[in-house]
Formats: C-alpha cells, structure tokens, sequence
C-alpha cells in the first residue's frame, strides 16, 4: 500500500509508533572488547533509547504529531525515560508503567571511531499491553503506523492489522535481525533495513551503494518498497516508483549510535506529509548524517 494521497492543502497525518524504550547505558572506550578481554573505558553516561522512543522523538522533532505506544516497568529508569518523552511533547498517555516488570535497558559500548556494539534486556517492551493498540486516539488522523523488532512479532502483527484496516502506510524497520513470518510480511508496506539486517533477510552482502540497491532490489520482491542503509556509503531503495540512490552526505563522524532510528523516524514523518518517496529517502539520509555528526 503506498502512502495515502492527500490534496496539498490538507493537513499532515500523525505518525503512531509501536516500539521499545531502553535506558541506554553508553560506555566510551579505545575499542569494543573481545572475548575474554577487559577494556578500560574513558567515560560513561546514561542515555534515552529504544528504537521505538528514539524514532518517536526524531518523527517529532521533525515536526510530526507523534503518538507512541510502549511500555516501562515502575522505577526510577522508567522516571528517566517518561521525563524525556514530555521533554519532547510526547504523550505518554500509552505509555503504560507495568507494576512486577523491569523497564527495558542496554549497555552500548563506542569505539573511538564512534562505532559501537549493544546488548539489550527486554523487560517490560515484551508485554506491552494489547488494548492500548485500540485506543482510538492513538490512530486519530494517523496515516503512518511505524515498527521494529525490539516487541515481540504477535503485537506487531496486531498493530499492523489495524493499521491496515484504517488505510494507514506500515512501516518496519526490521531490527535487530530475525525472522518475519508470512503473516506480518503481508502487511508491510515499506521495509527499512541496515547492511546486517538486509543479510539476515536473504539479501546478500551489503558493503557498497550499489551493493545496497541490488539488496534493495532482491527485497522488493517481497516488500511493495524496501530501502537499505549503508552506513557511510548511502542508501538504496526499490519499489513501484522506481529505484534510489543517494550517496552518504560527507561529515566527521562524532558516533553512530541512533542514526538509524533519526533516518526512520524523519522518513515517516515526511510521508506522513505526503512527501514522495524518493525525497522523503533523500530528508532523512541527511538527517541522519547531521545526528551522526552531531551527537
């Protein structure tokens, strides 16, 4: 299904997310440990993360009226996350603390490159709460609905169903890595997908631009739109309209933690103003690099 087609002096749609909120622990180091080493770090610092909070945030700094649906645990990590969402003039009406649950958190470790490696502990983000996908002010004057893979695939398809009764574009952006069963494919209508993702998708290797446009290719025959970041390289994208690509925007690279999530979360809320796809790509590959450059 492509984006709604919407007359240009209507109104821009909301952009509702279902997705994860993380208290992102970030460790700075020389280097990422490997097995069996001890690395001393330089500094460290908490964080707010998430995909589904980090790309709420970035769709609503963007200038997209954002809804977001998720879930915390009672305690003062869900404090942190909750006071940052109303920093950002985020509801957090579905936002539903679970008493007996921990929120969900990670611990990031940067290189001095400003790459980094994570892991993740769930908690809470795996028993988001069912009804708060019927709330009806959640899909008022919606017309995108935006996913990922840190809430279990169940909920995901629920909300995509939805979605799709109510005419609204789905988007995934299919991370971290797993399998997608027939069901949930069917109601995707946009797949974004980093170089790791597009190969766990079957999509061969992604070490190029043009390398990313023949996953991006490989993916269309699956998804009605598929687009593929590659890093420093760009992003490619294939679907009905035709194919893109657009080199990365050069910068110094300060860290790449969350690049991904600004380039899905502007993505969407450019749709959700009806922007072509092609340019809406071209938005939100720049703002990406800006976070990168500027984080």
């Amino acid at each position: 299904m492509p984006p709604k087609q919407r007359s240009i002096d209507e109104p821009a749609s909301a952009v509702a997310v279902l997705g994860s909120l993380h208290y992102d622990i970030m460790v700075e180091a020389s280097h990422r440990p490997v097995k069996g080493e001890t690395v001393t770090g330089t500094r460290w610092y908490p964080k707010f993360g998430g995909k589904g909070g980090n790309q709420a945030v970035a769709a609503k700094l963007h200038g997209a009226d954002t809804r977001l649906i998720g879930a915390t645990g009672v305690d003062n990590f869900a404090d942190y996350l909750h006071a940052r969402l109303a920093a950002a003039n985020i509801s957090c009406d579905f936002v539903k603390r679970l008493e007996n649950e921990a929120t969900g958190m990670s611990v990031a470790i940067q290189d001095a490159e400003g790459d980094y490696g994570a892991v993740i502990v769930s908690g809470a983000n795996l028993v988001i709460p069912i009804e708060l996908i019927d709330a009806p002010e959640v899909w008022s004057n919606a017309g995108v609905l935006l996913l990922q893979n840190e809430v279990p695939e169940s909920l995901n398809v629920l909300a995509a169903r939805k979605a799709r009764s109510l005419e609204l574009t789905v988007c995934l952006n299919a991370a971290p890595a797993r399998d997608i069963s027939p069901e949930f494919l069917s109601h995707v209508d946009i797949l974004i997908v980093n170089a790791v993702e597009a190969h766990a998708l079957g999509a061969g290797e992604v070490n190029s631009l043009a390398t990313a446009l023949t996953a991006a290719r490989k993916l269309a025959q699956l998804f009605p739109c598929a687009i593929v970041t590659a890093g420093g390289d760009g992003v490619a994208a294939c679907s009905a309209d035709g194919l893109v690509e657009i080199s990365a925007k050069p910068i110094n690279v300060v860290s790449t933690h969350g690049a991904g999530d600004v380039f899905c979360g502007v993505l969407c809320a450019e749709l959700a103003a009806n922007t072509s796809i092609a340019v809406a790509i071209g938005i939100a590959n720049n703002a990406a690099a800006d976070h990168v450059a500027a984080i």
